[in-house]
């Protein structure tokens, strides 16, 4: 039995990976603060299975609660191959340094650079200890390359990302897994919406953003899961490397 677990799976780029990965005969284990009774459907639809874990990823507690479980269910399974998207992520503070919100930072930094990171830890560690051929995907931005006024967290979560990448993609050399960092582009998601809603004063650039909606030059989550699958599937990837939609999205 194939597995992906998918985290903040309920909504945006999460769920179509979900439902994408189902339809290729994957069981996905989710991880959100609310339940999608869609994606159960659509397990159904598929015949593959689908296990949801209520959590907050910025609680430690609750989320190494959650690592148990995963790892409880997985242990019980015929597992013959692991898939870990680390999509789960927030854009809060877009802020302007010296007026960042510490608790808003703190939060920030758990959700999108500690929990990834403890995330393909664990399940690393199992894909070795049960000699299973692991892939890793962590969602990246293009603004962990950029100089973004009012981004700076996250800016920097999201280039923290890419070199943690990087370097376990070194560590695992010859180990038989795939390991990348991928770039999905401005999608058209809730993530959008807070962004949009931004003030100038925190956010210089929220007015090029608030004209790709109006001008509908967003990507769906929907293109942006198809074009991840058919790269994994197809192209012969370079481990370590930050793949980027926008390089691809014309091929598949």
């Amino acid at each position: 039995m194939k597995f992906v677990i998918i985290t903040g799976d309920s909504k945006g780029l999460g769920e179509a990976a979900a439902k994408r990965w189902m339809e290729d005969g994957n069981h996905v284990i989710g991880i959100s603060r609310t339940y999608n009774e869609e994606l159960e459907q659509t397990a159904k639809a598929y015949h593959v299975s689908y296990t949801h874990f209520e959590c907050d990823l910025t609680d430690e507690a609750k989320t190494n609660n959650t690592l148990a479980g995963i790892h409880n269910l997985l242990q019980r399974e015929e597992v013959e191959s692991l898939a870990l998207i680390n999509n789960a992520g927030m854009i809060d503070p877009i802020e302007r340094v010296g007026h960042l919100d510490i608790p808003a930072v703190d939060k920030h930094v758990r959700l999108n650079v500690s929990v990834p990171i403890l995330f393909s830890n664990y399940i690393l560690g199992l894909a070795e200890e049960w000699d299973l051929p692991l892939t890793l995907v962590n969602i990246t931005s293009g603004a962990a390359e950029k100089t973004i006024e009012g981004w700076s967290v996250y800016s920097a979560g999201k280039a923290a990302m890419d070199r943690f990448t990087a370097v376990t993609a070194k560590e695992q050399e010859g180990r038989g897994h795939t390991i990348i960092a991928y770039s999905p582009g401005v999608m058209d998601t809730d993530m959008q919406k807070e962004i949009r809603s931004a003030s100038e004063g925190s956010f210089k650039d929220v007015g090029k953003f608030r004209e790709l909606k109006e001008s509908g030059d967003l990507a769906s989550p929907e293109r942006v899961a198809e074009v991840l699958k058919k790269l994994l599937d197809q192209e012969s990837i370079q481990n370590g490397e930050v793949y980027k939609l926008y390089d691809y999205i014309d091929k598949y």
